[in-house]
């Protein structure tokens, strides 16, 4: 992959524990992989766009953790791509919730 989300360093640096990505829940490490897969797919592999997001994530919720801040940045990345709106991206969100899976 051109775009490699963990060549990243400070605060916005994935948790890693003895080098390994460190992911407290299986929804964390779905995020990481949509993540990769829309920069790669949607960006051509410039993790820039991403990168900037999640600094701005933390910036704004220093207290937030990693992966929230990590989803917030992704949400917002797609909305100003264009890849959905803030309608579609609330329904997927809250089906999501609901356990089901969104309908495409």
């Amino acid at each position: 992959m051109k775009a490699d989300l963990l060549d990243v360093e400070g605060a916005v640096a994935p948790p890693r524990r003895n080098g390994e990505l460190v992911f407290e829940a299986p929804w964390q490490s779905r995020v990481f992989g949509l993540c990769a897969a829309i920069v790669e797919t949607c960006f051509n592999g410039d993790r820039e766009p991403f990168r900037q997001q999640l600094i701005a994530a933390i910036a704004a919720e220093p207290d937030r953790a990693y992966w929230d801040s990590w989803t917030v940045a992704l949400q917002q990345l797609v909305l100003d791509a264009g890849l959905v709106d803030q309608l579609e991206l609330d329904r997927r969100i809250e089906s999501t919730a609901d356990g089901e899976p969104p309908a495409s």
